[in-house]
């Protein structure tokens, strides 16, 4: 092993920024599963009638419950089973902050390539996430 290699700054402050994220998210996950499995808040769906739609289509399961697809689920978040999605979100835009995070860095640096490449990746990852696209299962 190569004892010359170390992690630049902008490695060390996304790293620091994505463990301080996913354990914030993994201590949000527990306690909306903490909320939906000591009923809490009441489920949309009654845990029993579960089995019920478990055959269905995803199409046909939707229409039943009177669920909608992509960013719907934020208005659903008092529901027991929907509170869940926000350390979900969560967990999932956290890479977005972290290349926020080191843009700076990068301009510090005069590392104009790279800091470019981190704000086409913000850009990219947030039209992802907004559902703009319209493409896979929403």
């Amino acid at each position: 092993m190569n004892d010359k290699l170390k992690a630049t700054e902008e490695q060390l402050a996304y790293a620091k920024l994505l463990d301080l994220g996913m354990k914030a998210g993994i201590i949000l996950l527990f306690i909306t599963f903490v909320l939906y499995v000591f009923g809490i808040l009441t489920p949309h769906l009654p845990v029993n009638d579960l089995p019920k739609y478990w055959s269905m289509s995803v199409k046909d399961y939707l229409k039943a419950t009177d669920i909608h697809t992509g960013w719907s689920w934020l208005y659903m978040l008092g529901k027991g089973d929907f509170v869940n999605f926000l350390g979900i979100a969560f967990l999932s835009g956290i890479t977005i902050l972290c290349y926020i995070r080191i843009i700076p860095i990068f301009i510090k640096k005069k590392d104009t390539v790279y800091a470019v490449f981190a704000v086409i990746e913000v850009l990219v990852l947030v039209l992802a996430a907004s559902g703009l696209l319209k493409s896979g299962g929403h």
